[in-house]
């Protein structure tokens, strides 16, 4: 036994007299919230999708469409001159279809396309706002804001009325 832990002695309590420290025990916590209570971080924000990734993966399906066509063209045993051409030629239309901005839709994505589903968000957001006839910097609650100035102004003006008064 040592440092006055446990049982003096063992004998008759029917233990071995091994002390543990009780893992079950819970202490208090001495710091504050795990989480933010400030509103404007409570606020939602969209994630903006990185475009040095979204642009790699595009250039990343236009090299793959022109691998297959070259693949095939290959396996057909088309001349080595014409496939460049061939290729050539898709790689071109494709990366001018990139450029117009057919971007992708939501429907068509996997949950690890998190740019693409970013950017796709952002659109649909969009084209919501837009249906509903919302600028783009409109804030959240503006609407309780303006009312509340309104009142506020009113009350003053009241306030300034009985003063005149008296």
């Amino acid at each position: 036994m040592s440092s006055n832990v446990g049982l003096t002695t063992p004998r008759g309590s029917g233990t071995s007299g091994y002390v543990q420290r009780n893992l079950a025990h819970l202490r208090p916590r001495d710091q504050g919230k795990p989480y933010s209570t400030d509103l404007d971080s409570m606020k939602h924000r969209q994630r903006q999708p990185d475009k040095e990734i979204l642009e790699h993966d595009r250039k990343r399906d236009v090299e793959l469409k022109v691998f297959e066509l070259r693949d095939r063209l290959e396996d057909e045993g088309v001349d080595e001159e014409e496939i460049e051409t061939q290729t050539e030629a898709l790689r071109q239309k494709l990366l001018k279809e990139m450029n117009k901005g057919h971007g992708p839709n939501a429907k068509g994505l996997k949950m690890h396309q998190v740019h693409e589903l970013a950017e796709a968000k952002i659109k649909q957001d969009d084209r919501f706002r837009s249906a509903l006839g919302i600028s783009k910097n409109y804030e959240e609650g503006s609407h309780w804001k303006r009312d509340e100035e309104k009142r506020m102004a009113k009350l003053e003006k009241e306030s300034e009325l009985k003063k005149d008064e008296d």
